[in-house]
């Protein structure tokens, strides 16, 4: 149907006559970027202080009025634009505010004609990017890395950069209130061209009416990584996103045992074992998935009838007392649900059709496992599902909310696995409010389940993947998402997570947290593969929770588990982000202790042994500097590093190394607490030249044998290890510069520790 396809005829007069071009460039700029129009609808954005032209393109498909105006933003502070009018009413804008690396570009359509008007896509802005040709760039987006001409299509961001100097432009839709933003690249003239999109669905404008479009924020970066950490720190600042901590426990759904929803005596075997054996470390929920609820499926995915449990399945003493148990233990229950799916042909729903988004032809809308689609826009619909939510929520008592098959409350295809842009017929549904588009009925659905289940409840979105139009809708209304397909438990399938938890590395703590579905360590994964499955989502930092039968481990694997605890919030990055996909090298930097500590994690995807000699810069490390080094998994300090790191990795393999630049007196180096190796344990390190003593503080666990790594470089030696714990067992032993005390404790709390210092 052509009018979901284009531009309505009305709209696109409005935008497609304007006035002169200006007879001389009108230009704004901030401290990053200088953006300039010379002939009223082309704009131009040149990279300041070296005043490079990085980008040139067209804000929607007209010629403008253009003017300087000042403008004022209640999350940016006071700013400058350029104000572009186009005849019958249409208007855009470009802005730049001080400290905001960006150009914001809108527009305001109006139905300028006599008839009312359905717009379902809009060509929001094109440009090129100017500063290097096609043939040396590489695109990044929702779709993966790949040339411009390759690129499937990506949705909400893009970016464009030099491989190696990662310098680079990105391109990120900043709202999502009431479309879907998506954008395209290709190579036109040795340039590569990238196309913005906003896809409405239906937008419905009266004669006259006029609305607001969505923001695109355009911005060029030295290093594209950090371009678009600065998009998603710009996003979060203009939803005004406050995470909670970041959660660490256990999902039942791919258990080598009792796995599914599992079941009362099996849940609370494992709830305790957690709460013994975990909690000390930074597990704190334990999550009941798909079987709990009532429901007839009628062969189309799981049970959808979540206003009650199945009194003769797994639960049956019922879900307020298995979350009551949870509870009594000091963990959060959590609990999978679908809030906007259910099924038109259950008998449950059958005087409950009115619930449903229609298709154009009346019959309700329905989609491959997610079932029917709730219309959020129906008042009866809501309600409905106020009420679930406020049940599992306050009668139930459960605080963590797994909310899955998201993309029903928009009313629109599963297209799973969606990574790339997929044509979806977005729009091909009917809402019982017309005014609402389909992004606007999802955001008010999140909403209605925010305000219902409480400020105390964590939410895990599930999974943007089943279709990408749930990603974008999604933001500032879920605490975690689902970034990536479901895994399992052997290398080929959770081999997934760090292709699509890399990819989106800079949402995570900015937007939500990334999930990149649960790691495992059961029997029958090789140690070198366990230990790597586990390595990559915690110096990623991305939400932890595993998914085996934890009372079967061994102590080795146990052990495993228990260094991953909890998550860090330091800054982690991907070396080779724009090389590889998923990329190799990562580091983590951390500051909060006074000093700088660096891990970096090398890891090896491949199937066979894979070497590596890597420039130390590249990690942003001293090119010049000496480094100590000490390899997590091997338990051993390595030889000092200067200029590359060289390793050779097994298949499956990964290396965890604390680094640190070589000093003229004692150091800490490392932690034995977690891998990150006392960037979430050490909170100060201090050294004092008159007493020649190294102090510090540490988050040490209750029996937990607690080992502190020092360099004591040329004629240094230990000669006094204190604790401010009488009851504190410590011993310490020095092997040339090498220094390994170590220290446990009855009760978990924070230990000042000091190491006296003699030279020879």
């Amino acid at each position: 149907m052509k009018k979901r396809i284009l531009l309505a005829a009305g709209l696109m007069g409005a935008l497609a006559h304007g006035a002169m071009a200006q007879e001389k460039p009108v230009e704004i700029q901030n401290e990053f970027l200088r953006v300039s129009t010379s002939d009223g609808s082309a704009f131009m954005l040149s990279a300041l202080p070296s005043g490079k032209s990085v980008a040139s393109g067209m804000l929607g498909v007209s010629a403008w009025t253009v003017k300087k105006i000042s403008v004022s933003d209640a999350r940016f502070g006071k700013g400058q634009g350029l104000s572009l009018v186009a005849a019958e009413g249409a208007s855009g804008r470009i802005l730049l505010f001080p400290k905001l690396p960006f150009a914001l570009l809108s527009l305001t359509l109006k139905n300028s004609s006599a008839t009312p008007q359905t717009l379902n896509r809009l060509p929001f802005a094109s440009f090129n990017a100017d500063w290097q040709s096609a043939s040396a760039l590489k695109t990044l987006g929702t779709g993966g890395l790949s040339s411009a001409d390759k690129n499937p299509g990506s949705y909400a961001w893009l970016a464009v950069a030099e491989p190696q100097s990662r310098n680079g432009l990105v391109a990120g839709w900043l709202t999502h209130d009431r479309a879907s933003g998506v954008l395209f690249s290709k190579i036109e003239n040795g340039k590569v061209r990238v196309e913005a999109r906003s896809d409405y669905g239906k937008l419905r404008l009266a004669p006259g009416q006029s609305a607001q479009s969505e923001t695109l924020a355009i911005g060029y970066f030295d290093d594209a990584r950090l371009g678009l950490e600065s998009w998603a720190n710009a996003v979060a600042k203009t939803y005004a996103i406050k995470l909670p901590p970041s959660p660490t426990g256990y999902c039942t759904w791919y258990s080598d045992k009792h796995g599914g929803a599992s079941n009362e005596s099996a849940l609370a075997e494992i709830s305790d074992f957690a709460a013994k054996n975990l909690k000390p470390f930074g597990f704190d929920f334990v999550q009941i998935d798909d079987g709990w609820q009532l429901g007839d499926a009628k062969g189309n995915g799981p049970k959808k009838n979540f206003t009650q449990f199945n009194p003769a399945g797994a639960y049956k003493s019922g879900m307020k007392e298995t979350a009551d148990k949870i509870k009594a233990l000091g963990l959060t229950p959590g609990i999978w649900f679908m809030p906007f799916a259910g099924t038109h042909n259950d008998p449950w729903f059958a005087d409950k059709q009115n619930l449903f988004v229609k298709k154009e032809d009346g019959t309700p809308y329905d989609t491959a496992w997610g079932g029917t689609s709730l219309d959020m826009t129906n008042p009866q619909a809501r309600e409905y599902l106020r009420g679930i939510v406020q049940r599992i929520a306050h009668e139930w008592g459960y605080t963590y909310f797994k909310m899955d098959g998201l993309y029903t409350g928009i009313g629109v295809k599963q297209v799973y696995v969606n990574s790339g842009y997929k044509e979806d017929n977005f729009g091909d549904s009917s809402l019982s409010d017309p005014a609402k588009t389909n992004i606007e009925a999802f955001r008010d659905g999140l909403k209605l389940v925010r305000e219902t289940a409480g400020k105390n409840v964590f939410f895990l979105g599930c999974t943007m993947t089943q279709n990408m139009r749930s990603f974008g809708g999604s933001i500032g209304l879920v605490d975690a998402m689902r970034i990536g397909p479901d895994n399992g438990g052997n290398w080929k399938s959770w081999s997934v997570s760090p292709v699509f938890g890399s990819r989106y590395y800079f949402l995570n703590g900015r937007i939500w947290y990334n999930d990149p579905d649960p790691f495992y360590l059961r029997a029958g994964i090789p140690l070198e593969e366990a230990r790597t499955i586990a390595s990559w989502p915690t110096i990623a930092g991305q939400l932890n929770s595993s998914s085996d039968w934890l009372p079967n481990f061994t102590p080795e694997r146990l052990d495993i588990l228990r260094r991953t605890m909890p998550s860090h919030r330091a800054t982690a990055r991907p070396v080779d982000f724009f090389e590889n996909d998923p990329p190799r090298l990562w580091t983590v930097t951390d500051e909060k202790s006074g000093v700088r500590r660096d891990v970096i994690g090398v890891f090896n995807w491949s199937d066979a042994e894979a070497t590596f000699d890597v420039p130390l810069a590249r990690f942003g490390l001293d090119a010049n500097a000496k480094y100590a080094a000490f390899d997590y998994w091997e338990n051993k300090f390595l030889p000092t590093l200067q200029g590359n790191l060289k390793t050779t990795l097994p298949a499956h393999g990964c290396r965890i190394l604390a680094v640190r630049p070589l000093l003229e007196r004692p150091f800490l180096l490392g932690t034995s607490r977690h891998i990150t190796q006392g960037i979430i344990d050490v909170s100060e390190e201090k050294w004092s030249a008159k007493t020649k003593t190294l102090s510090g503080q540490s988050e040490v666990v209750a029996g937990d044998a607690y080992q502190l790594r020092f360099v004591a470089p040329g004629t240094w030696r230990a000669t006094r290890v204190e604790a401010d714990m009488a009851d504190a067992t410590i011993y310490w032993k020095q092997d040339g510069a090498s220094v390994r005390a170590t220290m446990t404790i009855p009760a978990g709390r924070v230990v000042k520790w000091k190491v006296v210092f003699a030279e020879r």
